[in-house]
Parts: structure tokens; sequence; C-alpha cells
């Protein structure tokens, strides 16, 4: 795992070393085993190296083929190189390291970009062709490694983080308040925008080109399938299931540094580690987050699948030291981020960190086995679809009306969700309704004129979120997890582990997220996924005699912080020094009366507006750290 960096200079001119070199010190965290260059004319390439796989210095990228016109950097893990280096062996490539990084350069050789439809791992990389004089640069198939980029009128530059982009003098720095508004709507800003104008990010599974004369090109290459249902029996399915899951839990064993796992206490962490305890020799270290307020703590279940398996269990009691560790966060996450569960992943990663280089993660299980409770939660407005849609389109026009004439209450904000979901055409409507941070009635609130006009300047691009289509063969559930899939897990649930992970330089791999065991996933019937009873019901079935009773049927709990509690205790005073001062204030986004409010309300216990208090406040300390 690694930070990687570089610039591809359009005029006759070689990037300077120094500035290569500067932009790979702002991710140094993401590497701090080694450094690597290469410049030549147009092209600059960084590199900083966590040695995970073959740890000899001469494997540090950037790397090249055997006559040096193909340069490499990479981040991330190729799972089958030892099967794709023996094949390539045999076709009379040569190998001078034991790296997986090697591997993609030569299968480059032989089959261009279509070289990525065999490579199974997580990853994005720069490889430089220097016969055709283009950069072609690829991001995994889930999206669970970072790539940034931005054009310039001489140049494009790309890292594995904003801040490594923005760091190279060509690149201006300003907000792009659109992105700030679907920041506002979603708690993250959906790629390919980022909160920077003009800078981007590459979509999971998207490849691009770019040549001399400036052209860049982005091309999908994998998405998430949508495949023809399978009609095996259930007991067929469960089998191969858990022969899926085995296969990507051994593949991500595959390490030459020490190793472990997450352990929250849900099934989706407790089945890797249990399957790691079957393949390992040696007792499985695990490491765990818990909370004072029984209400978030899971340490229980995490203690209960420990001791089942045997592992080196690890454990830390999350306090609410935020005021130290948010401007720590803001500055890693580089754009405004609120998904507040990035403290505890931030915090499990550090102590996780100290024992090994390289975790398991649990992340991905929910979007391929229906495991969220939302999706029974907005499909439980179906039974409302009897009625005609201009009668409930009607009827929700006129509640929302009239409600206008009443103060916006805890019992006015829950009449306008309803009358929203009532007066929706659709699931996907509905979707957004339910998923939005910041509602319509609190923007009109919130929002002063001057905002209102930043964001109405065109070119206003389109929220990704809201155009996602429906396909023939979907049938409701299905389409809530590929929307999952394509934004919420990409866009907020990677981006938080990758930020919290490689912030303490630890490589997190994450075996749900194995792209064939996505595409098994997608075969299987919904019916089998989820119920009235809940999620992960063919998952439930498969594990039984793996995992303990308790956790298997214990109630789904997330892991997000008490928010709501710190922000009347400990945090209080980092709120209002924040968010209602004068430096805040100047800015001219919000109604100081708006945040105001939301602070009172929320201290003295009128009502819970912590979600919404922390989208303001982070987005405010990213202001005050990367713009002002």
């Amino acid at each position: 795992m690694c930070g990687i960096c570089g610039k591809l200079i359009f005029k006759d001119s070689t990037p300077a070393p120094e500035s290569i070199r500067a932009m790979c010190k702002t991710i140094m965290y993401r590497g701090p085993d080694d450094e690597g260059l290469y410049t030549a004319p147009h092209i600059g390439l960084g590199q900083r190296r966590l040695s995970v796989i073959d740890l000899a210095p001469g494997a540090c990228p950037p790397l090249t083929n055997e006559d040096r016109t193909v340069w490499l950097v990479f981040n991330g893990e190729i799972y089958n190189f030892q099967e794709l280096r023996k094949q390539l062996e045999k076709r009379g490539h040569r190998f001078v390291t034991n790296s997986d990084t090697e591997v993609i350069i030569h299968l480059y050789e032989d089959e261009g970009v279509v070289c990525l439809q065999k490579l199974r791992g997580m990853f994005a990389f720069a490889l430089w062709d220097q016969r055709h004089e283009v950069l072609f640069c690829a991001r995994d198939r889930m999206g669970k490694k970072p790539f940034c980029y931005t054009l310039t009128p001489n140049s494009f530059v790309f890292g594995s983080e904003i801040k490594a982009v923005t760091a190279d003098s060509d690149v201006s720095v300003s907000p792009d308040y659109h992105a700030i508004d679907l920041y506002l709507t979603y708690q993250f800003v959906p790629s390919p925008l980022t909160a920077f104008k003009g800078v981007k990010r590459l979509r999971p599974g998207e490849y691009l080109t770019c040549d001399l004369q400036g052209n860049v090109k982005t091309k999908c290459y994998w998405e998430p399938p949508l495949s023809t249902k399978t009609s095996a029996r259930q007991e067929e399915i469960e089998a191969e299931l858990l022969r899926c899951l085995r296969e990507s839990v051994r593949l991500r064993m595959i390490s030459d540094v020490p190793l472990g796992a997450f352990l929250s206490g849900g099934i989706d962490s407790a089945t890797i580690v249990a399957l790691m305890a079957q393949e390992s020799a040696r007792p499985v270290k695990t490491f765990s987050i818990g909370f004072e307020e029984e209400a978030f703590n899971e340490l229980p279940y995490a203690r209960l699948l420990a001791e089942r398996y045997g592992t080196e269990h690890h454990e830390l009691i999350v306090k609410p030291n935020v005021s130290e560790v948010l401007p720590l966060l803001v500055r890693h996450y580089n754009e405004p981020f609120a998904d507040p569960s990035a403290l505890p992943t931030y915090y499990v990663s550090k102590m996780t960190r100290r024992y090994v280089t390289v975790a398991l993660s649990g992340d991905g299980g929910d979007e391929s086995f229906a495991g969220y409770d939302n999706y029974t939660s907005i499909l439980g407005w179906n039974k409302w679809d009897m009625w005609p849609l201009w009668l409930r389109k009607m009827l929700a026009e006129g509640g929302r009306g009239l409600l206008n004439s009443f103060p916006h209450n805890n019992n006015a904000a829950r009449l306008r969700r309803g009358l929203a979901m009532l007066g929706a055409a659709n699931v996907k409507v509905r979707r957004l309704q339910f998923g939005t941070t910041l509602k319509p009635e609190e923007k009109r609130l919130a929002y002063t004129p001057s905002f209102r006009d930043l964001i109405s300047r065109p070119p206003v691009p389109e929220d990704p979120l809201t155009t996602y289509p429906w396909e023939d063969g979907m049938d409701e559930l299905d389409w809530l997890m590929r929307h999952d899939q394509n934004f919420y897990l990409p866009d907020c649930l990677m981006v938080k582990t990758d930020i919290a992970s490689m912030a303490n330089s630890l490589e997190v791999r994450c075996p749900f997220l194995d792209h064939e065991l996505v595409e098994f996933a997608a075969t299987i019937p919904s019916r089998l996924k989820r119920d009235s009873s809940g999620g992960k019901l063919i998952m439930k079935n498969a594990l039984t005699g793996l995992i303990p009773e308790q956790i298997l049927h214990k109630k789904k709990m997330g892991f997000d912080p008490p928010l709501a509690e710190w922000f009347r205790t400990d945090l209080t005073e980092l709120l209002r020094s924040t968010l209602l001062d004068c430096q805040s204030a100047k800015r001219c986004l919000f109604h100081p009366r708006f945040l105001q409010k939301l602070v009172q309300e929320h201290t003295e216990r009128k009502r819970d507006w912590s979600n919404r208090l922390w989208v303001f406040l982070f987005l405010e300390l990213w202001f005050r750290e990367y713009i002002d």
C-alpha cells in the first residue's frame, strides 16, 4: 500500500524532481518505508511506499519494463499476481522483483488497457507509455483505492490525495460550492467531483488516458453487475457463498508483514475473523473499539467471537477527546467529510498499527447482501403506491404548504419527511429523500442569498446520485444495493477507511469487496437476502455453526460514536467557538440564526441535531484548514 503522485507536462519540458518530491511529502504517511522518483521529458512520477509484498528496496516503484519504455507507480494489492506472473514468464517476460507491481507493467505490454480485466485486487495506478506518449491511469472496480487529478493549461497532475495534487505549483486552490452543496446533502462529495474547483476523482471501475495534447478521456471498464438470478437450490448457493468468502479471505492473507483484522462485533467482521482463524496456523490478531455509552458498545460481541477462535485480542475504549483529533481528521480527509464513524475508524487503525501492518475488514457485506435496515424503511412506503400518484402528490404538496406556516420543529420535520415519501413517484426518489442529511426545508432556512447565488452559477454539475438509471430486470432491492455500491460505498465508506487507515500507515483489505464475490452475490435472488425480519438471510444460513448465534441474530448496530451526547458535554465549547464566531459568519454561506438554533436546541436537549452539527462543523474546519 502506498501513496502515488505525478505530473505530465504537455510542452517539451521535464518536471523538476523537487516538485515531485514536494508532492510525495504531503502523503508521506501513506508510505513511510521508502520513496521512489522518476523524471524524464514530459513525465514525473513519485511514490511513497508502505512495504507489504517484496520488502527489498529494489521493489520500490516507479518500476519499469525491460527496455525502460513503460513506467508505473502503483497503490494497492493485486491478489492474483502470482498466477499472472507465471503466465507472463511463460510468454518470455523477465522480472527483477517479486512484487505485484511489476505484473501490471508486463500485462499492459501484452494487452494494453484490457489488462484491467485480469487484475483481481484493490488498486490505483498511473502508467507512462513512452512509445505512445500517453499516461494510462486506473482505479479498481469497487473504488477501494483513490485517484485524484486535475488538468491545467500546461499539465495533467495526479495523486492519491487532493493535497498531493494541490501541492503542484500549476494548480490553483478554490472551493467548488456546487460540490459543497452536495456534501451538505449527502455527508460526502460524490465523485467525480471534489470540494476543490477543477480537481476530480476517478470513479470506481474507471480508467483514463491523457496525451501530450492534453486530451483526457475516461471510460468505465466495470460496474456492479445486473446478473441473471440463479435457479440453484438454497443449499448449493450457501455452499458456493462460503467457498467464495473463504477464497477471498485466503487471498487477502498473502503478506510479507504482520497481519490482523478489525473486529466490530457485527456479522461481517466476525465472518472474516472466523475464516482467517481457520486459514491460519497461528492466533489471529484482532482489534476492537468500544464506547463508554452502552448503546454504542459492541465490545461484548467482539469478545465472544475472539474467545471462540482464540484470537490475540486488543480493545480500546474511545473517549471524546475529539477536539484534539478532529483538526487532524480534517487535514487528512482533504475535503469536507461528515461520516462520524471516521472517528472510531481512525482510532482502531491507530491501535492496530502498533501491532500489524495489514488488517482485514468487514466492509462491503451490507451492499451485496442487503444488510441496511433503511432498505426495509424505504420499501415500506410502497404500500401507499396503491393510491394514484397525482393524489399522493397533491396531498404531499398541500401538506407541505400548510406546514410552511408552522415553526420548523421536531413534529413538523417528521411530517415533512413523511409527506415527501408519500408523494415520491418510486423507490429511486424515496432513496434520495431518505438518505439526505440536510433536508430541502433546512436548506431553505440555512442558506443565505449569497450561497444560493454561488451554487446557481453555471456550469451546475449533474448530481450523479439522482441520475443513476433503472435497468430492465432489476427489482427494487437490487436497485437500492447497486445504488449504494456505486456511490455510498466508494465515495463514503471506502474514503473513510482508506484515509483513516493510511493516516496511520496501515493497509486495510476488504474480502467482501472481491469483485468475483460481488458478481456471485448479484446472482442470488433478493428474497434470499432480505425479508421483513432483516437482511443477510443467505449469509446467516451459510454461517450457521461458524459464527455464534448471539452475533448472527443480534440487532444491527452502526459504527457511529455517541456524538449527540458529546455535543452536549465535552464538545459544546468547540461547537460554539467554531460555528458561531465571526470567522464563520463572514463567509455569508449560512444564516447565523439558523446555526444558533441548531446549537441551542441540541445542547438544551430539545432535538437531536448532532448529524447536522457534525456536517457544519467539519465544513467550517475544512475552510479554515484549506481555504482561509
